[in-house]
């Protein structure tokens, strides 16, 4: 290529499109819009445990992950943790009888940017310091047209809602895998700062989580 002579190709001219779309010159698309919303109300009370049949307990494994996107009207974060424990107790092999329980280590929070990183663990956010953990515990798993239904509690920031997704589960000789993506409001968790009055973040954000759970598995914590 000769000095001054520059090419762009669709897929860099494409790129460059994006970069504007994100930078200000337009808003940015919002990532909630392309899954499912979970159903957010008041937390119920946990069931009992079935008794009935053989029951085996699973814990999560290192292949788990566990992240959420967030977007304002000029950028997108992606961001996750990588400090949780958790389980999946299977009774005799079927997910309608089972159950899903998560605890995470907000403070293990990491993001594409070291500064956002710092913010979102502020009072501002997620407020680890008063709010150290966030738990999930399932309350009941019912089948779909595709894959399962899976309702629980999530206790985040100090608020505890009921909260359902759309979720797919795979039970195998050697575990269980689940996965879903959904987007939650922020503000229903309390979790209410604005951003910049000219770049407003938005309320949705979207949660991401491949579970991988094996017999005597643990996750590094």
């Amino acid at each position: 290529m000769n000095k001054g002579q520059f090419l762009v190709g669709p897929s860099v001219r494409l790129a460059m499109v994006m970069t504007l779309a994100c930078t200000g010159w337009m808003a940015c698309s919002n990532p909630a819009d392309n899954v499912p919303a979970a159903a957010v109300a008041d937390p119920v009370a946990a069931p009992e445990a079935d008794a009935m049949g053989e029951s085996l307990t699973y814990t999560l494994a290192e292949e788990t992950t566990i992240s959420f996107t967030g977007s304002k009207v000029t950028g997108i974060h992606e961001g996750g943790f990588n400090s949780f424990e958790g389980t999946i107790t299977l009774v005799e092999g079927d997910p309608l009888r089972s159950s899903l329980q998560l605890t995470i280590d907000t403070d293990s929070m990491w993001t594409d940017a070291e500064k956002l990183t710092g913010h979102l663990k502020s009072a501002d956010f997620f407020d680890v310091e008063n709010h150290p953990t966030a738990t999930f515990t399932s309350t009941e798993i019912v089948p779909a047209a595709e894959g399962y239904v899976i309702t629980g509690n999530l206790d985040l920031h100090g608020v505890t809602r009921s909260i359902t997704f759309p979720a797919a589960i795979e039970v195998a000789p050697g575990g269980v895998k689940a996965t879903a993506e959904f987007s939650l409001m922020r503000f229903d968790f309390g979790i209410v700062y604005p951003g910049k009055k000219d770049d407003l973040i938005r309320d949705e954000v979207v949660v991401k989580f491949d579970l991988v759970a094996t017999p005597g598995a643990e996750q590094d914590a």
